[in-house]
């Protein structure tokens, strides 16, 4: 029983305490005067009747009743139920009012004879009470104020005495009818168990009146501990909100501050730092908005404001849907049936209170689902004298699956959670409802979840129970008490609360008191039983399938590996292991490694050899590696005895455990992992402690019974506590005792596993224990015990020890600090005596020492175990003159993110990662190693590339093995696509991986180009560059210094500023035109030595040598060969030639970065040049490159144009010329140059004038009247045209314009045809205009610059070698390849190029002018003549356009390449490469014209980086000869086995093999080639993705060749097995063409075998390969059939002269269907063999053929129809449209307008035809078929009969797929 009431009290206005601020309260009177001894009379009452202050009010206020809670210094609660009325006050003097009514009344008094207005104040009676029973509270309270206001004859000190002497039971649910002797009656109900809380309707309405998500995020602030503020303009809804956020939160309780009601005075609370959930009235909100960590909520307005540095933890998914929908269920019903047509009419919500349990059973549910299985997570510590109880919270959120929730974490983190243990923890008590969900419904709510009704079902029976709880007696008693009548408040002259008799008050109270001492005590009988503990974590989580994640094959997999292990089959277990490592990732598998670990352990100790110990080691670090420090899966705990048990035998008497090798996790060092392992083992030994007691006792039983399930420690320790109290005193004493030695031997049990891992092998390096640090551990300690007592103990014990500073001292020190703290803290919780404790504190010193003795043996042996053998380093072979700068650095190499050779998803064995060294050579970067897969084992994995192509260098850190540690590594990419990804092995020392990197850079980027290989071959790599060396050839040597001088001389001012190799300033020359070179400019002509400007027929000596040097080179052979003038006729001036070959450039004055020789119009003077040359960027004046030998036009190169030039030929003629007139001049000269190009073209010369129709060979003049018409229409802005051309180039479609009204594909066929077209770049070229009186036309076209190509290549290279696999999987291969836009720069350079083949072969000349004139114009222009002239597709002839166009032509190789330091800001710009991928995509569409085959590209793209080879060095001849390079070959030749130029060396290597010859070459004379360039038709080259990792890149042929293959026949003799002769190959790992050769090259090998064989010198392969094929042409000849262009021709191959593609040979108009460049329209008609006959118009070329977007054609071609009754056949273009389903035709390929429809759907049949009159006569018969449709039949006639069949398959496909 309980009191009802402990007090009474009256407080009222304080009149004397007035002054600065509010009024205050004071108590008036309390009853009783004195306090109970159980229960302390609370302060500060007064402050809580007016929260709000006190105040004067100037009318009366109606009362008001609110309760406020008060919190003692016990966390006990009073409530204080306050009811206040106001009274009027004697106004003696004014001066007592208050601030709020004092100024306006002084004035008034005076002036008006009223007597002054009256002032009420106010006056409360309180009850303060522990029991929460608000309505009786407030039904008494107002019976006292209803006899006091209305006068009733009952005296107040009886009904005072009543209330405060009445008792009622606390729970149970009785039900207690109380009167205070006025004539009432109240019942009071108590619930039924009081440990759940009551809310009579407040939760309900705190949901009214903020909403789910609202009150959802209060609910876990408070649950997560942060500051929660209510406010509202009503005392009693700040309480019911707080009281109903407590109900929500059970079964946890608060612990916090707790303040329904905060009084005004009281505010500063507010800013307290700790948790606390507060109502305040809503006047002080102001005051409350600068609390920046509060979250306010706001009963009124309904909201609730988190701030923005307050994060709140909401609940975990799926919970927290689950919940919301669960509550919108209870307090919206009508949701669910809102969209439905016929909406129930019954739906309604429960009563409020009805709601208020139902929205407090889903919260219920909720606590139950996120605590199930709490129980299987206590470790009862102690039973006797009383239970202690620890959480092991890792390993529950482990087992749950949530280590990563934040909101768990914190909720069993937090002060609330911690209460819950010690209240619920115990296992022997009374239970509630929230104990019966948790153990039983768990399944159910499982089993239910996502069903609504059953949820609903379950919510509501939950409901049910919480409301029988708080309402036991459903029919209730009416309540009988008077209420004062109505407005009685406002009565006038109502007298004053009498003052109360305190003696007769305390007479009753003193009898109640001696009537209850007398009364026998009333005990509740508590019902305590065993708490039930619900189905374990583990069968509930099993729905969840987290724990069956890992196949029982894996598993399998562990268990072999680890029988392996112990029964010593190391072999086997090596191939496992790999597959165990990875398994490891799996929790299933750790824990399966822990389980057959433990069965391999004997009487606590296993002894290991070497190699197993080693593997139970790996193994172990590997299960450890992915724990975190929580250990949230017991992994390190189930290991932590095995540690202790694996040990191996170093030497007699010493012995290595495992614990020494498996120090380095942060698990160890995690107090809380310790003491989480020691209650747990502290658990099992007091539960075998009572085991053992029972079964002495109970052994017969036992056996009658049968075995029982084993008892868990809980409910051991239960049965204990129900017998306690029924044993004897000593029995008592002797278990408390036997308890606490258990406690104290585990103690010193772990004291020692402690040391063993936290003191580490080598004791004497003063190491801190790991990073991590044991920084301040209690403050993570998970443990709920205050920790004052421990500490005390740990720092008297360490002030004695004399070390304070843990940082200074060495480790055992700090181990030694790190046991005690554990072991103060653990054995104050399990109440172990202080005298033990100190023991303690003694032996752990000792402990640690005498382990760090053990451990200074061990470690002494240990060092002297061999290593473990690792593979032993391969050397790699090396070139001729190829020196190693450093010895093998051993490292791994890690897959590069291709995923061929790392096994992945393509399968294929793992030949990554490797391990091996990586070797640094004065030529290459090598590793070589073998892959660390044992089942790939044997073979030897070899990646190497140049020094000289290395683009980027970076540190990364990656982890090799998946059993070791991060180590450091390098990323090494190269621009020939390969990547090296190394991680250093632990032996290599961080600085000699430093070392690596600084010779890597010093080779990487050398002082000057003679520091690079090329040059450095042969010298040891000490001296790199020796002075005077190479002094063999004297007169050489002289004669280019001479030549060098006079350059130099003769460049004058304007050079003089340079330095010898300064390539970035040429690079500003070219974008920044400095002003003073254009003011120098005369004066420079005044200082040039006449010599050289004067054409004199008289030559110095040394020139006449260096001329028969220059006419030796490259350019002049193939200026010869074209006939563009010899060089005597250029001395002699004969004046037939149109060209001449000028030597004004022939010491490099003129031009640096030309050749010496050049070739110029025969009229244009030598001096005319010099001026001519200033025009252009880098004085690259146009020269002629190449001529068509056909229409004579030539091909001509420049730099661009300085912004005057042509471009002032083309400005508008009035504007103001600037300067003198030196740039007219220039102009004109400039004008007069291009002409005289224009007048060497012979028919120009023949046509007087300007007729240039004569400009159309005869080819082009078809019979067919077309150009009449076109002439009449008036002559056209051929510039427009042109423009046109250029923006179509540079990606803008005009194509719909038609110009004066003409046909537009007539107005290509233009009249006026240009004689010169130059095709420059559009951003010089603007505001040109056109001027008809020139004949030469400009072509702007936008082109990418160098930068451009730089940043695409490097997206290139990513794509392919990625580095590391891509963890997004958008970005895949091909899509980054197009981000590259590689592919579309390769598109524009083609597309170029063809419109410059089409415009020479159609006679008109070209001068290509684009940026400098050596990057795109040297790419278009060699394209252009490998195009246009088949001589260049041959390898003599390749060489040489390379030679002319690359190296003579000056494209800077070694600034574009960064060879040296000076480049290496730029970086690599691979130009060369784009135009060699150019020339493969041209070599796969045409296989047949080339000599060369796809390898012979592939070997130069390699070599033109590595600087194997002088070939590529250097950025022009100029700077070849300043070195001596030039000319120097014929003296050394002979001397040196080593090979400077690539020439040379290619022609030796085709002498001896077949590699860079193209069996498939088949030439037609004057072919020129057309290639597609659309994207769709190029392919991506694999000189990019393949890699052979068995010998390296096999473009260095000797290291290739060198490896013998007869070793593998050795071995096989030895094995009597059947031989077979198939070999496997590996695509990223086998030379394909070396294993598997073609059938030729095979032929060819063997033939040179046998005659070796024979003893006959063999015959060069080239000489037997000729006469097989003339052999087969004479054999071909007599069988009388079609000559065959080659012996592979003959098999009917003739139509696939391209790759994509039939022919199409087109009769009566003489030209050939040809393709556009963008033409994505077929691709099955291609251009013909550009015979002159079968010649079409450029027109199509132009068009860039692009269909309207509304044409769909599948299938196109020309075919001849019959027309309609009595028409003649007529030729028609014919387009197939699946997609439309019709056939239509045109009148010619370019018609635009469709001359008539064939719908397929009204097709019957397609039969073959016959010929009837007027066909095509010489047409095979075979040819012409017939469409029968509904209507008519349509006769068609095709080229020849395969066309025939196509268009018949064709058209049958579209009709069968209708």
């Amino acid at each position: 029983m309980a009191r009802l009431a402990d007090y009474f009290v009256l407080v009222g206005y304080d009149p004397g305490k007035r002054g600065s601020g509010d009024g205050q309260g004071q108590i008036l009177q309390r009853f009783p005067e004195k306090d109970w001894e159980d229960n302390p009379f609370p302060q500060g009452i007064e402050l809580f009747c007016q929260p709000s202050g006190w105040q004067l009010f100037t009318e009366r206020n109606p009362p008001t009743f609110f309760v406020a809670v008060l919190t003692d210094i016990n966390s006990e609660r009073h409530y204080c139920a306050c009811f206040t009325f106001w009274e009027a006050v004697e106004s003696a003097q004014p001066q007592s009012h208050p601030r709020n009514g004092e100024g306006e009344e002084e004035e008034e008094e005076p002036s008006s004879p009223v007597q002054p207005a009256q002032l009420f104040a106010p006056k409360s009676l309180v009850l303060v009470s522990r029991l929460d029973h608000a309505e009786v509270f407030r039904n008494s309270l107002g019976l006292i104020y209803t006899i006091y206001v209305d006068g009733l004859s009952v005296s107040l000190e009886n009904v005072i005495g009543n209330l405060l002497t009445c008792t009622i039971p606390i729970t149970g649910g009785a039900q207690r009818t109380i009167s205070l002797g006025a004539g009432d009656r109240q019942v009071i109900q108590t619930p039924i168990n009081d440990s759940l809380p009551v809310s009579s309707c407040s939760v309900a309405l705190l949901f009214r009146q903020l909403g789910i998500t609202n009150v959802l995020s209060l609910f876990c602030a408070a649950l997560t501990e942060h500051k929660i503020l209510f406010l509202s303009s009503s005392y009693q809804r700040l309480t019911d909100a707080c009281r109903a956020l407590l109900a929500l939160m059970f079964p946890l309780k608060y612990s916090f501050t707790y303040v329904p009601i905060l009084p005004a005075q009281l505010l500063e609370v507010l800013s307290t730092p700790t948790p606390f959930i507060i109502g305040v009235h809503s006047i002080f909100q102001s005051e409350t908005q600068e609390l920046l960590d509060v979250v306010i909520a706001d009963l009124d307005g309904g909201t609730v404001n988190v701030p923005e540095c307050v994060h709140i933890s909401l609940l975990p998914e799926p919970l927290l849907q689950q919940t919301r929908e669960a509550l919108s269920m209870v307090l919206d019903p009508e949701l669910e049936v809102a969209d439905l047509a016929f909406p129930p009419s019954t739906i309604s919500a429960s009563s409020l209170k009805m709601q208020d349990k139902e929205i407090r059973a889903v919260f219920l549910r909720l606590f139950a689902q996120l605590l199930q299985g709490y129980r299987w997570c206590l470790h009862i510590i102690r039973i006797h004298p009383e239970p202690v109880i620890r959480f092991h919270k890792a390993a529950f959120l482990g087992q749950r699956g949530l280590t990563e929730d934040d909101f768990l974490t914190k909720v069993l983190e937090g002060m609330a959670f911690a209460g819950f243990v010690t209240e619920r923890g115990a296992p022997y008590r009374s239970i509630d409802l929230f104990d019966e969900l948790v153990a039983y419904e768990v399944k159910r709510m499982r089993t239910e979840e996502g069903n609504k009704q059953k949820i609903l079902r379950h919510i509501k029976e939950l409901a049910e129970k919480l409301y029988k709880n708080e309402n036991p007696y459903p029919a209730v008693t009416m309540h009988k008490v008077q209420k004062p009548t109505e407005g009685c408040h406002l009565r006038l002259h109502q007298k004053h609360f009498p003052r109360l008799d305190e003696g007769t008050v305390q007479w009753i109270i003193d009898q109640a008191t001696a009537k209850l001492q007398t009364a026998p005590p009333a005990v509740k009988a508590e019902k305590k039983c065993m708490v039930p503990s619900g189905p374990p974590i583990a069968a509930i989580m099993e729905r969840n399938g987290n724990a069956l994640a890992n196949s029982a094959r894996r598993l399998e997999v562990v268990r072999n590996c680890i029988s392996y292990v112990f029964e010593n089959k190391m072999l086997e277990a090596k191939k496992l292991f790999p597959a165990v490592l990875r398994a490891m990732k799996g929790r299933a598998a750790r824990h399966c490694l822990t389980q057959e670990l433990n069965l391999h352990v004997q009487q606590n100790r296993a002894v290991l050899d070497h190699q197993q110990f080693d593997f139970i080691i790996r193994m172990m670090n590997c299960c450890l590696q992915d724990c975190t420090a929580m250990d949230e899966h017991g992994i390190a705990a189930a290991l932590l005895p095995l540690v202790t048990a694996f040990c191996r035998k170093l030497s007699p008497g010493i012995t290595q455990f495992a614990y020494s090798c498996v120090q380095e996790h942060v698990v160890w060092t995690n107090i809380q992992f310790w003491e989480a392992m020691f209650y747990c083992d502290v658990q099992n030994h007091i539960r075998a402690l009572y085991l053992d007691n029972n079964e002495e006792n109970h052994t017969d039983e036992e056996s009658a019974e049968g075995p029982q399930e084993a008892k868990s420690a809980l409910e051991i320790a239960s049965e204990q506590l129900r017998l306690w109290p029924t044993m004897s005193r000593e029995k008592q004493q002797e278990l408390i005792q036997k308890e606490e030695s258990t406690v104290f031997s585990q103690a010193i049990h772990y004291a020692n596993r402690m040391s063993y891992l936290l003191l580490p092998l080598d004791t004497s390096k003063n190491r801190l224990l790991r990073s991590s640090g044991l920084g301040d551990v209690e403050s993570v300690s998970n443990s709920f015990v205050t920790n004052s007592i421990a500490g005390s103990v740990a720092e008297s014990y360490d002030t004695e020890s004399g070390f304070e500073d843990a940082e200074s001292s060495d480790v055992a020190n700090y181990v030694v600090r790190f046991i005690n703290r554990f072991v103060d803290k653990v054995c104050t919780e399990s109440g172990v005596t202080n005298e033990h404790l100190k023991g303690l504190h003694v032996m752990i010193p000792d402990i640690v020492q005498m382990h760090i003795e053990t451990l200074d043996a061990v470690h002494r042996e240990s060092k002297r175990l061999p290593p473990i053998q690792k593979p032993k380093l391969l050397r790699p072979n090396l070139l001729v003159g190829e020196e190693c700068v450093m010895e093998g650095l051993r490292v791994y190499l890690m897959p590069d993110g291709r995923e061929e050779a790392a096994g992945g998803n393509i399968g294929g064995p793992p030949l990554l990662p490797a391990e091996g060294a990586i070797f640094l050579t004065t030529y290459r970067i090598i590793f070589k190693g073998t892959p660390t897969d044992p089942l790939v084992g044997e073979q030897v994995v070899i990646r190497s590339f140049p020094i000289a192509s290395l683009t980027k260098e970076k540190k990364i850190s990656i982890q090799a093995q998946v059993d070791q540690f991060i180590q450091e590594g390098l990323q090494l990419r190269s621009c020939t696509f390969q990547l090296l990804k190394i991680a250093f092995d632990e032996e290599v020392a961080s600085d000699s991986a430093e070392v690596f990197r600084k010779h890597l850079h010093k080779l990487r980027y050398p002082q000057h180009v003679r520091g690079t290989f090329a040059f450095t071959v042969g010298q040891s790599p000490k001296q790199a560059m020796q002075p005077k060396a190479k002094e063999k050839n004297p007169s050489l040597r002289t004669l280019s210094k001479n030549l060098v001088k006079n350059a130099k001389k003769t460049i004058g001012r304007q050079y003089v500023t340079r330095k010898k190799y300064t390539p970035p300033m040429w690079e500003q020359r070219s974008s920044q035109h400095f002003p003073e070179d254009n003011e120098d400019e005369i004066s420079v002509s005044e200082e040039m030595d006449r010599s050289t400007l004067t054409p004199t027929t008289t030559i110095k000596p040394s020139d006449k040598m260096t001329i028969n040097h220059l006419v030796e080179r490259a350019c002049c052979r193939d200026y010869q060969r074209m006939g563009l003038g010899t060089l005597s006729s250029s001395l002699t001036r004969s004046k037939n030639e149109p060209f001449r070959i000028s030597t004004v450039n022939r010491m490099y004055a003129i031009c640096r970065s030309y050749p010496g020789l050049l070739i110029v119009p025969q009229s244009i003077q030598d001096n005319t040049i010099q001026r001519i040359s200033r025009c252009y960027r880098q004085n690259r004046f146009p020269v002629v490159c190449w001529r068509n030998s056909r229409t004579k036009a030539v091909l001509l190169r420049s730099g661009g144009l300085h912004g005057k030039g042509v471009v002032g030929l083309f400005k508008s003629q009035n504007a103001p010329t600037a300067g003198p007139s030196q740039t007219d001049s220039t102009s004109l000269e400039q004008e007069k140059y291009l002409q005289a190009v224009i007048n060497s073209m012979p028919h120009y010369a023949d046509a007087s004038g300007r007729n240039t129709l004569s400009g159309f060979t005869s080819a082009h003049m078809s019979s067919s009247g077309k150009w009449g018409s076109i002439r009449a229409s008036g002559r056209m802005s051929s510039y427009a045209l042109n423009m046109e051309i250029g923006s179509r180039l540079a990606g803008k479609d005009l194509l719909g314009a038609q110009h004066n009204g003409t046909p537009s594909e007539a107005s290509f066929l233009r009249q006026h045809r240009a004689s010169l077209y130059i095709i420059g770049d559009k951003s010089q070229l603007k505001g040109v205009k056109p001027d008809p009186l020139q004949h030469w036309e400009v072509v702007p076209i936008e082109v990418f610059d160098v930068r451009q190509v730089k940043a695409s290549f490097k997206k290139l290279m990513k794509a392919c070698v990625p580095g590391c696999p891509s963890t997004d999987p958008s970005v895949t291969y091909l899509r980054s390849l197009e981000e590259s836009e590689w592919l579309s720069q390769i598109h524009k350079i083609l597309q170029i190029s063809v419109l410059v083949v089409e415009l020479l072969d159609t006679g008109s000349s070209v001068l290509v002018s684009l940026e400098d004139g050596w990057d795109i114009t040297t790419q278009v222009v060699s394209l252009v003549q490998l195009l246009s002239d088949p001589y260049y597709r041959t390898l003599e002839g390749f060489r040489l356009l390379v030679e002319k166009e690359w190296l003579s032509f000056g494209h800077r190789f070694s600034h574009r390449g960064a060879q040296t330091l000076a480049g290496q800001s730029s970086g690599f710009a691979p130009i060369f490469l784009q135009f060699l991928d150019c020339v493969h995509q041209i070599h796969l569409q045409f296989p047949m014209e080339f000599e060369f085959s796809q390898y012979y590209l592939k070997f130069l793209s390699y070599h033109y980086i590595s600087n194997r080879f002088r070939t590529f060095l250097l950025d022009s001849d100029y700077e070849r000869i300043e070195l001596g390079l030039l000319y120097e070959e014929k003296g050394e030749r002979k001397s040196q086995q080593v090979y400077k130029s690539i020439w040379d060396y290619i022609d030796r290597l085709n002498k001896k093999a077949p590699v860079f010859f193209n069996y498939m070459y088949a030439p037609e004379d004057g072919e020129v080639l057309r290639p597609y360039s659309n994207i769709s038709n190029l392919k991506v080259w694999d000189y990019y993705t393949e890699e052979t990792l068995s010998e390296g890149p096999s473009y260095d042929w000797e290291l290739a060749q060198g490896q013998p293959e007869h070793v593998e026949e050795a071995d096989r003799q030895d094995t009597s097995a059947p031989q077979t002769k198939r070999k496997i190959i590996w695509p990223c790992y086998d030379n394909r063409s070396r294993v598997e050769p073609d059938a030729i090259s095979k032929l060819l090998e063997e033939l040179h075998n046998l005659e070796m064989e024979l003893g006959q010198v063999p015959e060069r392969w080239k000489d037997t390969w000729d006469k097989v094929k003339a052999s087969q042409r004479t054999e071909a000849r007599q069988e009388g059939s079609r000559t065959p262009s080659s012996l592979l021709m003959s098999s009917g191959l003739s139509h696939h002269r391209r790759s994509l593609g039939v022919y199409l040979q087109e009769s009566g108009v003489g030209s050939t269907l040809n393709l556009s460049l963008d033409s994505d329209t077929s691709s099955t008609s291609t251009p013909s063999s550009g015979k002159q006959g079968g010649r079409k118009s450029t027109s199509t070329l132009y068009s860039q053929f692009q269909m309207s977007e509304s044409e769909n054609r599948s299938y196109e071609g020309s075919l001849y129809k019959k027309g309609a009754f009595m028409k003649p056949w007529k030729p028609r273009w014919f387009v197939l449209d699946k997609t439309k389903h019709q056939l239509r035709y045109y009148d010619s390929r370019m018609d635009t307008e469709c001359k008539g429809v064939i719908d397929l759907a009204e097709v019957e049949s397609i039969t073959p035809g016959t010929p009837t009159m007027g066909a095509p006569k010489t047409v095979d018969e075979k040819a012409f078929f017939d469409l029968k449709t509904t209507k008519r039949v349509y006769n068609f006639c095709a080229q020849d009969v395969q066309l025939a069949q196509q268009w018949i398959d064709r058209i049958q496909s579209c009709l069968s797929d209708a």
